[in-house]
């Protein structure tokens, strides 16, 4: 049996993170707490948690930061939780490697849902790797995709994604050459039903691109800016 999904909660209101935790811990899921970037991120660095609900909004070290230090050793898959509805808090959010984001005031119901759902996508390939006898791979000529490993190559290289950067460029190459509209990419990869914010889109094709490009040029412009429609995978025939 697989263990149950480790959550970490992070916010400095003891409120919140109580109520985060009764409704994730109905659903079975293992949960810690931190009321702080910094503990959060000494938390995060010594075990290893399925997904982490981090607030923005923190004494000691805010979110951002704490995110930041996290991306130097780990994907772990981040939700962040704040206030601020603003579209620069949310991008600034994504730049730093975050893979979602709600908003306050929340339903715990909704948090409940959207763990589910970064935990269904991320732990889909590790179920199913026991029961693929031979490599499941996509190669191209300068990008290689392991489903089995959940990991990208290129030139040889090693490419570290987070957990919707690698779906993302997944969901793109197993379709190259379609065109895929921003709001078709949100409903697909990020599973939203409701109008969500299209720059999300934007910046996450902005940092996969740029962590391609530190490994092969080439890999990074297979990522093609169709304007005023949206994004498409470029397969080069020749």
């Amino acid at each position: 049996m697989e263990e149950n999904p480790k959550i970490l909660v992070v916010d400095d209101e003891d409120r919140i993170r109580r109520l985060v935790r009764m409704y994730l811990e109905k659903e079975d899921f293992l949960v810690e707490e931190a009321a702080d970037g910094q503990e959060a991120l000494g938390l995060a660095l010594a075990a290893d948690y399925d997904v982490i609900l981090l607030d923005i909004m923190m004494p000691e070290m805010d979110g951002i930061e704490m995110t930041k230090e996290l991306r130097k050793e780990k994907n772990t898959p981040i939700i962040m939780l704040t206030a601020k509805g603003e579209e620069s808090n949310r991008v600034q959010g994504f730049e730093v490697g975050t893979d979602d984001y709600i908003v306050k005031p929340f339903s715990p119901r909704e948090v409940v849902l959207r763990v589910k759902a970064v935990l269904r996508r991320v732990t889909s390939s590790k179920y199913n790797e026991a029961e693929k006898p031979t490599k499941n791979l996509i190669v191209f000529p300068y990008l290689t995709i392991d489903y089995d490993a959940h990991r990208v190559t290129s030139e040889g290289s090693e490419v570290s994604l987070t957990p919707k950067e690698y779906e993302l460029l997944c969901f793109l190459a197993e379709a190259p050459d379609k065109v895929f509209s921003r709001e078709v990419l949100l409903k697909e990869v990020w599973e939203y039903e409701f109008f969500g914010d299209l720059r999300t889109v934007d910046t996450h094709v902005k940092r996969l691109r740029e962590k391609l490009n530190h490994v092969s040029k080439q890999a990074a412009e297979m990522i093609v800016t169709v304007w005023g429609v949206g994004y498409k995978f470029e397969v080069d025939d020749a």
